[in-house]
């Protein structure tokens, strides 16, 4: 009952104007905001920029609640996790621990988006360290080490899932024997359930609810069906890559909580993607391709259509079909969110561009240089603000809001 309340509470906070972004992905963790307080209307240099930060490399995505941005980076071996003022950007607390870099192909450091909850935050490094922090002082309340205390096998870039709140827990994917995935009591750190023992790959955990709640998890193995309360699963589909280069987090079409419902899943490497419908007992292949092969970020689904990069063209699918609408190349690996009919998408080198969110064609409507370097990280929008970030750590605070 108390979950069915959290999911309500969710689903009446996005119908605010604006909207806090409180974890990968936002509120529901599908990449979408219904916030309306921005406008595409931008002075001829681009957005007003509110405000800039050094937060360390690395390719997390910013978190915002309450008032707070929450970003982690590394810099001279050590993880950061910041906790900054949303409107002027002054530091209100950092906590620090030392953390290999472990640029291997790319600048290195975390992947992992921190997770606010109320007056916690959760931080997973790369080597697997768990920090569950106070919100309004960045004091440690508990920590784990996902690889240390339970086995875990890092895989080669290290854990990147961004935790998840379910519940009473926070759910990590370890990649352990007998503890793939493990729900930690959010508030004691306390083991609440542990199961599976498939490696990992890079994805974020999901839950949904249908007529029972539950967890898509997608590792190395594929796509797996889990019952959230106690871990244990009810279904997998085989879906292997190259690398075990799963990184994307599954999208889980709702209908009204019923089944069947569908999951969306996409990889690189020449891999490509599928539709799969779960019965509530099963998962049955809808259709599978190479149209969209997501490589690093995730697409979005709007309206019945799959948005994303196909490695580095950004494209437009119909998820019913998996057929093709539209393609445009230019934006490099990108990564996007959806918010109303529009998409805002963070181009590979640092362009910030905003398209109509329309199967017809790819129709720009701004675009501003706001970085320089390496971007593969997720814009985030919350409160009338724009958050970009590069791999390197430069962050910026840009103004959307409606400006006259």
């Amino acid at each position: 009952m108390k979950r069915a309340i959290s999911i309500l509470s969710l689903v009446i906070a996005t119908t605010a104007f604006t909207e806090d972004w409180p974890q990968w992905r936002g509120v529901l963790r599908d990449g979408n905001s219904t916030e309306t307080n921005w406008s595409t209307q931008w002075p001829a240099g681009g957005p007003k920029q509110l405000w800039r930060a050094d937060v360390g490399t690395g390719c997390s995505a910013v978190s915002v609640s309450g008032g707070r941005v929450f970003a982690i980076g590394n810099t001279n071996e050590t993880d950061t996790v910041t906790c900054l003022d949303a409107a002027t950007g002054k530091v209100l607390w950092t906590y620090g621990y030392p953390c290999p870099l472990e640029a291997k192909m790319f600048e290195g450091g975390p992947g992992a988006s921190p997770t606010v909850d109320k007056n916690r935050v959760y931080a997973l490094s790369r080597p697997g360290q768990l920090n569950c922090l106070d919100v309004a002082t960045g004091k440690v309340i508990w920590a784990k080490h996902l690889h240390n205390d339970f086995g875990g096998k890092l895989p080669m870039w290290g854990y990147a899932g961004s935790p998840l709140i379910s519940g009473p827990g926070v759910v990590c994917e370890v990649g352990a024997t007998n503890a793939s995935v493990v729900a930690f009591d959010k508030l004691t750190g306390d083991v609440l359930w542990k199961d599976g023992n498939d490696a990992l790959g890079y994805g974020s955990l999901v839950d949904f609810c249908i007529g029972r709640f539950c967890l898509a998890e997608f590792n190395a193995f594929g796509l797996i069906v889990r019952d959230a309360p106690t871990g244990k699963e009810i279904t997998r589909y085989v879906w292997t890559t190259k690398y075990n280069g799963n990184i994307t987090t599954p999208i889980v079409e709702q209908k009204n909580g019923h089944t069947p419902t569908k999951i969306f899943i996409s990889s690189g490497y020449d891999k490509g993607c599928a539709l799969v419908e779960f019965t509530g007992t099963e998962l049955k292949e809808v259709w599978s391709n190479t149209a969209m092969r997501n490589h690093m970020n995730s697409s979005v689904l709007h309206q019945g259509n799959l948005y994303g990069f196909d490695e580095s063209t950004l494209t437009c699918l119909d998820f019913a079909t998996g057929a093709t609408k539209w393609k445009q190349d230019g934006l490099g690996k990108g990564a996007l969110i959806v918010a109303g009919d529009k998409l805002i998408i963070q181009s590979e080198t640092g362009d910030l561009v905003v398209a109509a969110a329309a199967p017809e064609s790819y129709k720009e409507l701004a675009r501003a240089k706001v970085l320089t370097g390496h971007c593969w990280v997720m814009p985030v929008l919350a409160n009338g603000r724009l958050y970009a970030r590069n791999n390197t750590g430069d962050l910026v605070c840009l103004d959307l809001s409606n400006l006259k």
